[in-house]
């Protein structure tokens, strides 16, 4: 295992769109405890393959941590299956637009299908954090981050927040 670097936007890496693994292998298993490893490091509840630079459908999760627990989930291939026209708003945050936090609406509820690290089909319904977290993550493996969901104006205050504290680094 090993700690891989979190791509920061706006790098264009981050536009990528994932794709599908073809099978559930020791290399997948060994991106998988990479990114495990890498989000738990950065201290996020989750991960999308494409946030490190592998345009790969693989998210990893767990939303426990912030309790002190550990319940790792990891999601290869997801697919959303269904999503209720209910909405609920979260305040979001991501790894990759660090020190932004906004209120993004997605469906309350969803259904997913995808493989588990065994490579075994697997069906997730969820509501809440999950629902929204698995929805935020997805939508990174089609290239969207979650300020895209933001108004041009809001959008455009967080890029530029980011490139600020970019500029900050650098001198």
């Amino acid at each position: 295992m090993s700690l891989r670097p979190i791509l920061i936007a706006p790098d264009p890496r981050l536009k990528a769109v994932a794709r599908d693994v073809a099978k559930v292998d020791g290399e997948i298993r060994t991106l998988i405890a990479d990114m495990l490893e890498t989000m738990y490091e950065a201290d996020g509840i989750g991960l999308a393959a494409v946030q490190i630079g592998v345009a790969k459908r693989v998210i990893v999760m767990d939303i426990d941590q912030k309790e002190g627990k550990r319940n790792a989930r990891v999601f290869v291939n997801p697919k959303l299956l269904w999503a209720s026209e209910e909405l609920a708003s979260f305040e979001e945050g991501c790894l990759s637009v660090p020190e932004i936090w906004e209120d993004v609406e997605r469906p309350a509820r969803i259904r997913a299908e995808y493989l588990d690290r065994d490579g075994l089909k697997q069906t997730l319904e969820a509501d809440g954090l999950l629902a929204d977290c698995l929805q935020h993550e997805m939508d990174h493996l089609n290239g969207v981050l979650f300020i895209d969901h933001l108004s041009r104006l809001k959008r455009s205050m967080a890029l530029r927040k980011l490139a600020k504290a970019k500029k900050k680094e650098t001198v």
